[in-house]
């Protein structure tokens, strides 16, 4: 019996508060590090494409691909894979 079966844990509803908190600041602002290059950057110093049918966020040191982000009716499809972390400022609690 491996660990995971043997601790109790919460569905994902528990991350609706967290994510809301990281979300709802200036995403802008907050630093991340390219999986390629490990460059850190703020993330409005990204190259961004809209010539798909989404966006595309390239590092500006080594042109990987740090995100796409994709929007349609209802919903919307972020993959952050190209980051190795992204740290988002948050105001005083």
């Amino acid at each position: 019996m491996d660990r995971q079966d043997t601790m109790e844990y919460e569905d994902g509803n528990a991350l609706a508060g967290p994510l809301g908190e990281l979300f709802a600041p200036d995403v802008t602002v907050a630093t991340g590090r390219c999986a390629d290059c490990g460059l850190t950057a703020h993330v409005a110093e990204l190259r961004v494409y809209a010539h798909a049918p989404g966006l595309v966020a390239r590092c500006p040191s080594c042109d990987a691909v740090i995100l796409r982000l994709v929007r349609a009716t209802g919903a919307a499809w972020l993959d952050l894979r190209g980051a190795v972390c992204m740290r988002v400022p948050l105001p005083p609690a």
